[in-house]
């Protein structure tokens, strides 16, 4: 018969007084003379003990010896090696010893952990050679990775180019997955018709911020899929464009928002996909004159919403850009002048030229083995 825990504990916890029921009774036993019965002394006895140990137990003050300030520690590799994965390859290297598993679903939940590591050391200290390399070089996951040195791609890019072994799934002859004694599916090595291994590649893309001419180009406009998108573009594109120091009145921020909601709503559902870029915003803007003598003239986007306001009254971008154009002439002059400042380093020719449209696909991160580098 199986004895749960619970019980376990019971019987361990009362196996003393057993000992001390047979005690008193030997010890009775031993003098026949005394008038009462040897097996309910024994009991007597026995109860009195417990309460004394109950009330005892009960009243006790607790000591912590030892650990007056604090009971913290170093933590050793026994310690963390339930958080850790058994297969090398498949964690995050902490130090020699300890790992931390790439698994967010573990086989037992309570070992579960986030993933995020702070590094913390003076310039020259080894966080780029002891750390990021070690565990760039163990080929598990898709990699975002600032490089202000530009060293990275150079001593570690001929192994994320070769990448890492493909493999499949190991069937017997049924064609059904093979396991291990632990239940999980073996997989092995995938080989040519040579006998060479394949493997499978990093795609490597590279924002290069220091060389333009060296930088694979970048889109925003990319990553557009709905409205919600189109807002957060606007978003990033002022809270990234503010410099330092205090903002001004925050009513020309609103104004330009809804602008640029308006226009980029606008390439976005009606631009050719070419066009779908940072270089028409700003081809768009530098076409917006005002006049303020002559509120009835119409520059040429004026025309381009109004045609497309006969289209469709009720269009995302048309929504928007008649609500800027309740700003006055001298208003809306301000409201050009304003943008056309944030969105002035966008002219720049080089600059241009890495949006005009966009390779480094960062929607695909995570989706499959990809390094992007921002130097």
């Amino acid at each position: 018969m199986r004895i749960s825990p619970k019980m376990k504990k019971i019987l361990l916890l009362n196996f003393p007084y057993v000992i001390i029921f047979f005690t008193f009774w030997k010890i009775y036993s031993l003098y026949p003379f005394l008038p009462y019965n040897s097996m309910v002394v024994a009991f007597v006895g026995t109860v009195i003990i417990r309460i004394v140990v109950y009330m005892n137990s009960k009243d006790a003050k607790k000591y912590r010896k030892n650990v007056e300030y604090g009971s913290a520690r170093w933590g050793t590799s026994e310690d963390i090696q339930p958080y850790t994965d058994p297969k090398f390859e498949n964690n995050v290297i902490l130090t020699e010893t300890e790992n931390i598993t790439m698994n967010s679903r573990p086989l037992n939940p309570k070992y579960a952990r986030n993933k995020n590591v702070l590094i913390i050391g003076g310039s020259g200290s080894g966080k780029t050679r002891f750390w990021l390399k070690p565990n760039l070089m163990q080929l598990h996951s898709s990699y975002i990775i600032t490089d202000p040195k530009g060293t990275v791609l150079v001593e570690c890019g001929k192994l994320l180019q070769r990448g890492t072994p493909k493999t499949k799934i190991k069937l017997n002859k049924k064609g059904k997955p093979v396991k291990d004694k632990k239940g999980n599916i073996i997989t092995e090595v995938v080989k040519d018709k040579k006998g060479k291994i394949v493997y499978e590649p990093y795609k490597i893309k590279v924002l290069n911020t220091i060389d333009f001419k060296k930088s694979m180009k970048y889109n925003p406009f990319a990553y557009i899929k709905n409205e919600k998108d189109i807002l957060k573009l606007v978003t990033a594109l002022i809270a990234n464009t503010k410099g330092e120091g205090k903002s001004g009145d925050d009513f020309w921020e609103k104004a330009e928002v809804l602008l640029y909601t308006a226009l980029i709503g606008y390439i976005f559902y009606e631009a050719p996909e070419e066009e779908q870029n940072m270089n028409t915003l700003v081809e768009m803007i530098s076409a917006m004159e005002v006049r303020e003598d002559d509120e009835t003239f119409k520059n040429p986007v004026d025309l381009m919403f109004d045609a497309l306001e006969e289209k469709n009254p009720e269009h995302f971008a048309v929504r928007q850009y008649k609500k800027y154009k309740l700003a006055a002439g001298k208003t809306a002059k301000s409201i050009l002048i304003s943008c056309g400042a944030r969105l002035a380093p966008f002219d720049i020719k080089e600059l241009r030229e890495l949006m005009s449209y966009d390779e480094l696909e960062l929607d695909k991160v995570g989706d499959r083995k990809q390094l992007c580098l921002l130097l």
